[in-house]
């Protein structure tokens, strides 16, 4: 893996912030505010917080790049699927009860729900999100749909996935800024007047940004994207794979794949194309030789190294960068 020792770095730092993101929130809400419970009043509102910064933001971070990790190559790709997938619902239901936490405590409250531009693109996001998730199970994760509609759909799932990360970060800034408002108010300090409450929670808007940034980052490096799988496909004349292969491939467990299987079938692979490619070579002169071809092929003077190859050996492809039209009697 290219800079890997960057990659370490980066992962650490994201992890770290993560941790002290969600930390923060705890403490926000314990320290600053009513704690934790779900009876209609302010502590249920806290739960709002505290599971958006942990399933939407934290959660949300590690399954964007757990295709990153270079210590899951040598696992199967369809198991690192279910992980994405797994971490991706985990944070969407934790995204969900977060919304029924403020829309109770809303109506317990007597407040309008939906009036504010976060609560706009707030449930835009988690609306997204679940669209996101249900169509990358459908598309990605079963085994009904083509390999064309895949990689057709796999960029824009891609890019998807990273601006709805971006915009429930942008979301839970403006949420930040908004509850602080609202809750600091006389006789209590004012948020203009930078009380503790206020810089604690601006600090914890820093350490979101910066997760988010680490995470954009790694995912965006085309060095550390996870290589594509060797042998997983063997191609046959008809451009497709044979029955089971790629189910076999995908189910490998990871604890039986080490260091030296992963080189002994990469060198395996690479003796398998150069001996093809000797084949190829050593076709080309041995028909070239073949003076007695001439009084076969007397009804043309010209005949393309394709046919010549097919009659000497059966339904043998050349490249055309090796067809050249050998004339009677050479």
């Amino acid at each position: 893996m290219e800079g890997y020792g960057l990659f370490l770095v980066l992962l650490v730092s994201a992890l770290l912030l993560g941790f002290l993101s969600v930390l923060f929130a705890l403490v926000w809400v314990f320290h600053y505010r009513e704690g934790l419970s779900w009876d209609g009043g302010s502590a249920e509102f806290n739960w709002h917080p505290v599971l958006i910064i942990t399933g939407f933001i934290f959660i949300q971070g590690i399954a964007i790049i757990v295709y990153r990790l270079p210590w899951t190559w040598k696992c199967s790709k369809l198991l690192i699927k279910f992980i994405h997938a797994g971490l991706n619902t985990i944070a969407m239901i934790l995204a969900i009860v977060s919304l029924v936490a403020v829309f109770d405590f809303h109506n317990a409250k007597n407040i309008p729900n939906m009036y504010s531009l976060h609560s706009w693109i707030g449930l835009t996001a988690v609306i997204f999100y679940t669209l996101q998730l249900v169509l990358g199970f459908a598309v990605f994760l079963l085994p009904f749909a083509p390999v064309s509609l895949r990689a057709s759909l796999m960029p824009i799932h891609i890019y998807s996935g990273l601006l709805i990360f971006a915009t429930v970060i942008a979301t839970a800034l403006m949420g930040f800024t908004e509850k602080l408002i609202f809750a600091l108010k006389t006789p209590a300090p004012a948020y203009n007047t930078s009380p503790p409450e206020a810089i604690f929670v601006n600090t914890l808007g820093l350490l979101i940004v910066i997760f988010g940034a680490l995470i954009l980052w790694m995912a965006t490096r085309p060095h550390w994207k996870r290589p594509p799988e060797e042998n997983s496909k063997i191609q046959q004349p008809n451009g497709g794979t044979p029955e089971g292969t790629e189910e076999e491939s995908t189910m490998t467990d990871c604890s039986n794949t080490d260091k030296s299987d992963v080189e002994f079938n990469s060198e395996a692979a690479a003796r398998k194309r150069n001996l093809k490619l000797d084949e190829i070579f050593e076709i080309r002169r041995n028909v070239q030789d073949f003076s007695w071809w001439s009084r076969h092929c007397s009804s043309e003077r010209t005949i393309s190294t394709h046919r010549l190859a097919y009659y000497c050996i059966g339904s043998c492809w050349i490249p055309p960068a090796l067809a050249r039209p050998i004339r009677k009697g050479v």
